[in-house]
């Protein structure tokens, strides 16, 4: 039976990745974390949509 507050749960909209990311990047996303209190993964997910539209113009 699956744990509900376990955090092996079922994504509904998200999908877990890996990957390896510049160091300098990694600390500046903190930075902009604690700063705005924006959970990391909104904060990827803004960064990819802006790569989206660069790449489709």
């Amino acid at each position: 039976m699956e744990n509900k507050n376990s955090r092996q749960r079922e994504l509904v909209n998200r999908t877990r990745v890996s990957t390896s990311i510049d160091t300098k990047l990694v600390e500046r996303l903190e930075e902009i974390h604690k700063a705005t209190k924006i959970p990391k993964s909104k904060l990827y997910d803004e960064a990819l949509e802006m790569l989206s539209k660069k790449y489709s113009e």
